[in-house]
């Protein structure tokens, strides 16, 4: 009994701690460790307490500057974790935070392989059939127990409202605490912040990529790669003709507001 009033206190005072945050262009970063971002998340899913977490790579936070949609989006979400390596390095090298970079497949991968993160109901939306399929057994496969309660693969379309609302009510009728959303940024940002209300005991990950990464469709960048920050190298290579702009124009962009926001701030 004791043990379970001891956690209970520690997922409270988890969710009342105000996290440190930075400013990372027009975005707030939660600067933080994988640990205590994984303690956050299933702190939530398991209180229902609801909410959203989006992944910020260097692309989103310069969108946050171009599209007040993007902004507003990343501003109300629960938790805006550093994805890319450019949006860590900001917060630990020009805000001295002691933090880690915490991207959406690796989230996603921590919590299957911890006892307490399977035994959470976790719904997938996004993606096609075909990964969804390939997610779900491979997750098993890797994850026994994994309680995995559903997955839909909504079409490439504007959905009518009935669609939405049969989606949604095929998710709350779950039970799901966790809902991995795969449907790119900043679609899945959108999404998330207009349905967060409709979901309200259900925390959602908008987690982009992690889908086909862990569903084996789509190679990831090698550990070592990205603990040296090349995973972007990686991905262009992969999909050169799709991310060559992204990556090329993007990320000028960002050193530029960064420098600028540096020495205007100061």
């Amino acid at each position: 009994m004791e043990a379970g009033a001891n956690h209970s206190q520690s997922i409270a005072t988890t969710l009342e701690q105000e996290p440190i945050t930075y400013p990372v262009i027009d975005a707030r970063i939660v600067g933080t460790t994988m640990a205590d971002a994984l303690e956050m998340v299933m702190s939530r899913a398991e209180t229902s307490a609801g909410g959203y977490a989006c992944f910020v790579n260097a692309h989103l936070s310069v969108m946050t500057r171009q599209e007040p949609k993007v902004r507003s989006a990343i501003a109300s979400a629960t938790y805006a974790f550093p994805d890319g390596m450019p949006v860590y390095l900001v917060g630990k090298y020009l805000h001295g935070l002691d933090i880690e970079k915490i991207s959406g497949p690796d989230v996603m991968e921590k919590i299957f392989e911890s006892e307490r993160g399977r035994k959470l109901r976790h719904y997938f939306y996004g993606s096609t059939p075909e990964v969804l399929e390939k997610l779900t057994s491979s997750l098993q496969e890797c994850y026994p127990g994994s309680n995995i309660v559903g997955a839909v693969s909504p079409p490439f379309r504007e959905l009518s409202d009935e669609e939405q609302t049969a989606q949604l009510n095929a998710i709350r009728s779950s039970g799901a605490q966790l809902v991995w959303v795969g449907l790119g940024a900043p679609k899945q940002e959108y999404w998330m912040k207009a349905n967060t209300s409709h979901l309200p005991n259900a925390f959602l990950l908008g987690v982009g990529a992690a889908f086909d990464f862990h569903a084996g469709t789509i190679k990831r960048a090698p550990e070592w790669a990205r603990r040296l920050g090349f995973e972007w190298l990686h991905r262009l290579l992969q999909e050169p003709k799709r991310l060559w702009k992204r990556y090329s124009l993007t990320n000028s962009l960002f050193i530029l507001w960064i420098i600028f926001d540096k020495f205007s701030r100061t």
